[in-house]
């Protein structure tokens, strides 16, 4: 692993997950997350099965795990008419095949954190998004309290749409989620008050966190 104390910088390269990845992914999320995740959410992650993946890997390593994720960000295609945010899109409802990509999980190892692999992550996954010529947006939740992933995605460019009331119950307490989007091929942000909201006043670091009432499993972000 990267020793954090080095100021060698690492060369950090991006490619798909794939099949051979299944051991180490499940092992960072279990190391990064506080929730244990079902083995049929990592199968479909490594086959590409409902889910496209980007993963990070160190290539200026010289030991065998030149090939071994240090990152990872996790995402769906969901039709937009289908999704929690579908009236902010109305304003072009005559196209009703719009899609959204969704992240599901975000994640670097701690040793590689503060490097710019979270936001290469991200940037990819736009990148992604804005190739596909029906999708309109990125989006996903980030719990209440989680100052550093709020100012990480108002560093993105990504506007805050709304905030839902008691959207996570984790340990027996309810907390409100904020709602990010990532305008793509056209896509807008909708007036709202929401948007001038002045998120340096929220409470201080929590954990990261996104979830969609779509998804079985609630999913953590963690950079």
């Amino acid at each position: 692993m990267l020793d954090p104390r080095s100021e060698i910088y690492p060369s950090i390269e991006y490619r798909p997950i794939q099949p051979s990845d299944l051991e180490v992914l499940e092992k960072i999320h279990l190391s990064l997350f506080p929730i244990r995740y079902e083995r049929e959410f990592f199968l479909n992650v490594v086959n590409g099965h409902g889910i496209i993946s980007w993963g990070a890997v160190d290539t200026s390593r010289s030991d065998e795990g030149r090939d071994e994720l240090i990152g990872f960000v996790t995402t769906r295609m969901i039709a937009a008419k289908d999704s929690e945010i579908e009236d902010l899109f109305r304003y072009n409802y005559s196209h009703k095949d719009l899609t959204l990509l969704y992240i599901l999980t975000l994640g670097v190892v701690d040793s590689y954190r503060n490097l710019g692999i979270a936001s290469s992550l991200v940037r990819e996954v736009i990148k992604h998004a804005a190739s596909v010529s029906n999708c309109r947006g990125v989006y996903l939740h980030v719990i209440s309290y989680n100052q550093p992933a709020i100012n990480f995605y108002k560093k993105m460019l990504f506007k805050l749409a709304r905030r839902l009331p008691m959207f996570y119950y984790i340990r027996g307490q309810h907390y409100d989620s904020y709602l990010f989007v990532y305008y793509v091929n056209g896509g807008r942000t909708p007036c709202s008050p929401l948007s001038h909201l002045h998120c340096g006043h929220l409470p201080p670091y929590g954990t990261f966190g996104v979830a969609s009432r779509e998804c079985i499993i609630r999913y953590i972000l963690n950079f």
